[in-house]
């Protein structure tokens, strides 16, 4: 396997792919995500397109229209955040107003998809690539509701889903074995900033010629090597913080299991004096259980 180290995706996002030369690498990723050709036409502005923030709290994102006047979101988060689900629909719905005139009908919604490539463990799941879009059901017997055929002709889709935004998850950061399936390898590469020589997934090959280490100057490679360095402080504070959370559960746990036992005790010595027939009042005084639970014994 090829250990060639490329430029990482994070950091070609901000300093290489808004190039139109390059855009056979964000087309490559696209294409392989969403299972269809997508040819870019332009990149357009959005707030986040800033080379001066500090590279550990960076939300990288590109804005990209294809051939079809559809939009594309794309982001790389590197740092947790607990509201990032909520900040993914406040990006799709943004755009949802800002590209349509006033006066104009809702026909006129684009469609938009959010990718998001993030390098922390955000929600609880353990596939490493997720998908969201709308659909509607019924309630009593779970059928989709379609559009008319009339709809369909309309807005040239096929399903209500199509006229919705819809969202990527890439939960890139523990994933390092290398696959022959093309989105693997894509998230294999999103990951470890390596490209084996038998990768095979649209946009890789791409990558490998307009990524390369050797292209960029001293001062590139600084500021490169920099936010590399940032990079390992954000997965070990990551670290750090899983194993002080589970190291706190078990603590926790712990802490629990021994009240619980000091509780089943009492529970234990109280049916005992209930066989004695000591009064109930005697009883709770000397294990502390109220009349009530002492009574259901």
């Amino acid at each position: 396997m090829e250990k060639n180290q490329y430029i990482r995706f994070d950091w070609a996002m901000k300093r290489l792919l808004r190039n139109k030369a390059n855009f056979g690498v964000l087309e490559g990723l696209l294409t392989t995500l969403l299972n269809e050709p997508i040819k870019i036409k332009r990149l357009l502005e959005s707030e986040s397109n800033q080379d001066s923030e500090d590279d550990k709290q960076n939300r990288v994102d590109l804005l990209a229209e294809n051939d079809k006047d559809e939009l594309f979101i794309i982001e790389v988060q590197n740092n947790s955040e607990y509201a990032y689900f909520q900040r993914m629909l406040f990006g799709t719905s943004k755009l949802v107003t800002e590209y349509i005139n006033r006066g104009e009908g809702y026909q006129n919604i684009r469609k938009i998809y959010s990718v998001n490539i993030v390098y922390f463990n955000l929600g609880n799941g353990t596939d490493v690539v997720y998908h969201g879009k709308t659909e509607f059901r019924g309630i009593h017997n779970g059928e989709l509701l379609n559009l008319s055929p009339f709809q369909q002709q309309k807005f040239q889709v096929d399903e209500v889903s199509d006229l919705y935004p819809e969202y990527y998850i890439l939960k890139v950061n523990d994933f390092d074995k290398w696959s022959k399936v093309p989105l693997e390898q894509w998230i294999y590469f999103l990951n470890t900033g390596n490209i084996p020589a038998d990768a095979t997934a649209p946009g890789l090959e791409e990558a490998r010629e307009k990524l390369r280490l050797e292209q960029m100057s001293k001062a590139e490679l600084k500021a490169y090597y920099h936010h590399l360095d940032n990079v390992v402080i954000l997965r070990d504070n990551i670290i750090t913080a899983r194993g002080e959370g589970r190291l706190e559960g078990r603590a926790e746990g712990r802490k629990e299991g021994r009240e619980e036992g000091r509780k089943e005790e009492r529970f234990e010595n109280a049916r005992n004096f209930k066989k004695l027939g000591v009064p109930i009042e005697i009883i709770s005084q000397a294990t502390g259980l109220t009349a009530d639970e002492i009574a259901a014994l």
